[in-house]
């Protein structure tokens, strides 16, 4: 049996949803009214439901993030939701707080969230040995990595393949709450990773101003699924709760075309869902919100992530600027612009900017703002107005199911069969008087065209029989009507006849990978204490938002590296890195500063807050390279 591939999206409200599914996603993920780490992206239990009747019809799954961590006063909330969620016909729950494992829950599948620290083989078994049918990887694993997870336990792993990246390890960021008591474990990050820092050295030299120094390109692996398959990934997860309806359209139309471009004749994997979507525009990723690409770590360290211009969408590459001309400017493919385009650049000032086109007269593109740009200077388009326009409407993309047709005769009058591609069967009947056409000419050809005729339906006809003894006559009307019926109740037929995975969670007792447990496995009520204690772990410290102490603390881990953005990496770039920087380096915003530590075993940078007292080991001696004091 084919192992199936499936294109996860995010759904921000139903009607994005529905819009992801029509893209052609085999699956959504969607905010419930509480406990999901998107606070603006909650839908209500009838909306949720909806969704789920409207994927069943393509069979395809929708899962519900609930994957804030929990307080005491939220255990019981929690657990009746869940119960709402399984009943209204959800697939499956994304979560972190282990809690939920602990609940006298119904027998609902559960994933296990990104921010659930799934990093390494041990951790991820054990989850998968716990009742986790599904583990939602860290971003920052290599394929290799990925590999060797997958080599270690039968679990059904997905990854992010595309869309915004979290640049601390999800779940184990806390600089959002501890620079103003937001957390994002609660569903209310602030985002400081995307506010400018200034830069300082060891000596208290600045070495940058007013940069956007934690904030990294978004991801793009669309490259890279073939080789994500192999190395046992079977979703992919495009990033995008709070993004807007042409990024969502957008995204899912590119992967859904690269992947069935993959699984075309291919004998070991498929299609997750059924259906076939049909495109009114040419997608590409780069036309919707992004900061610029990158592959991050899957292929190992080899490149910059960072964006420090702007944290504001980049958008598509232009051109470059060639002339000024009275108010105007002259771009290398001008031609790929229209009227009121935004255009994205880098000011003079060396500061993200940009301006609107207003008009394009003969090769010159004028702004609605003019602003002086060096010769030379690159032009993106950070909002393509025919672009959005085309994907904004509702038949921007269409989904069906194939459908077979036969249409025959009985004692009583005709009988209409619709067969879908999965084999579902609805019989309508017509009873009606035969009567012979008045003239020789078939009547069959003029049934088919209307039979045909499937609307606004969910189905497209792939093939019809007509076979008739006579050459019967039939109103038009009566074929519609018959042709109606049928659709209709194959459309409850498909929905009922869905089949939801279920899994009843029982409590083991094998051992947790580690006995003792920091804050960033931020355990923050009773439930998820016992869970742990009964896998064996013997100490655990409470969550960072039970018990921070403001100034001390470390506040983000992270594989993104300052220092091999700035070329002074001592185990990459070691032969063109030239001096070293004087630690600590110390990122400031307004009242908040930061120091940065670097641990280049691992391969791994800590934030951490002002008055933490660090001791910093220098990185030639962490690597080897000469041997450590005494």
């Amino acid at each position: 049996m084919k192992k199936k591939i499936e294109i996860l999206a995010p759904a921000k409200n139903l009607v994005q949803g529905m819009a992801a599914i029509n893209a052609g996603a085999d699956a959504v993920y969607i905010g419930a009214p509480l406990f999901g780490a998107r606070s603006n992206a909650t839908n209500s239990i009838e909306d949720i439901a909806e969704m789920v009747t409207y994927a069943h019809l393509f069979k395809a799954q929708v899962f519900v993030v609930i994957n804030t961590i929990l307080y005491e006063n939220e255990l019981e909330p929690c657990r009746q939701l869940i119960h709402q969620l399984y009943t209204i016909g959800v697939d499956a729950l994304i979560v972190q707080d282990m809690s939920i494992m602990e609940m006298d829950i119904p027998p609902i599948v559960i994933h296990a969230s990104t921010q659930a620290n799934n990093r390494d083989p041990k951790h991820v078994k054990f989850l998968k040995d716990a009742g986790m049918q599904r583990v939602v990887l860290a971003r920052e694993l290599n394929l290799d990595q990925i590999r060797e997870i997958s080599e270690a336990t039968d679990v059904e792993l997905e990854f992010f393949v595309s869309g915004a990246l979290c640049v601390s390890f999800s779940g184990n960021c806390y600089m959002s709450i501890a620079g103003g008591e937001r957390s994002a474990n609660r569903g209310s990050c602030a985002q400081n990773c995307r506010l400018p820092y200034n830069l300082t050295d060891g000596t208290g030299k600045t070495l940058i101003e007013n940069s956007h120094l934690l904030s990294i390109k978004d991801l793009d692996l669309s490259d890279q699924l073939p080789n994500l398959i192999e190395a046992g990934v079977t979703s992919f997860k495009i990033e995008g709760r709070l993004k807007d309806m042409v990024y969502v359209k957008n995204n899912t139309s590119y992967l859904r075309k690269k992947l069935d471009a993959f699984l075309e004749n291919n004998d070991t994997f498929q299609k997750a869902s059924s259906g076939r979507t049909f495109y009114n525009f040419e997608a590409e990723m780069d036309r919707s919100f992004n900061r610029g690409y990158t592959d991050y770590f899957v292929n190992k360290r080899k490149e910059k992530i960072g964006n420090w211009e702007s944290p504001k969408s980049q958008g598509q590459v232009i051109g470059k600027l060639i002339e000024i001309k009275a108010n105007g400017y002259v771009i290398e493919n001008y031609e790929k612009l229209n009227n009121g385009d935004g255009l994205y650049f880098i000011n003079e000032q060396g500061e993200a900017d940009g301006t609107q086109v207003n008009i394009i007269i003969n090769n010159i593109v004028v702004p609605n703002t003019f602003k002086p740009l060096a010769i030379g200077t690159m032009i993106y388009r950070n909002s393509d107005a025919e672009f959005n326009k085309m994907v904004e409407k509702e038949n921007s993309v269409v989904r069906k199911i194939g459908v077979t047709l036969q249409f025959t005769e009985t004692l009583e009058g005709f009988q209409l069969l619709a067969i879908d591609e999965d084999g579902h069967q609805s019989v309508a009947t017509l009873p009606i008087e035969k009567e012979l056409a008045k003239n020789e000419a078939s009547t069959i050809p003029n049934i088919k065209t209307n039979l045909a005729k499937t609307g606004n339906t969910p189905f497209i006809v792939d093939d019809i029989q007509v076979n008739f003894s006579n050459n019967w006559f039939l109103p038009i009307s009566k074929v519609n009507e018959i042709r109606r019926e049928a659709l209709e109740q194959l459309i409850d037929i498909r929905v009922n006849d869905y089949h939801r995975e279920e899994f009843q969670i029982t409590k083991t007792d094998h051992p947790y990978p580690v006995e003792k447990l920091d804050f960033t496995y931020n355990v923050s009520n009773h439930l998820a204490k016992a869970f742990y204690k009964r896998h064996g772990v013997t100490e655990i410290e409470k969550a960072f938002e039970l018990q921070w102490d403001p100034g001390k603390a470390r506040v983000m881990t992270t594989k993104y590296c300052v220092k091999y953005e700035l070329g002074k990496c001592a185990r990459f770039q070691r032969e063109t890195m030239g001096e070293k920087v004087v630690e600590p380096l110390t990122l400031t915003h307004g009242e908040n500063a930061y120091k940065l530590k670097f641990n280049c075993k691992p391969c791994e940078m800590e934030i951490w807050e002002k008055d933490a007292d660090l001791e910093f080991e220098d990185e030639d001696e962490q690597l080897g390279y000469v041997a450590q004091k005494r």
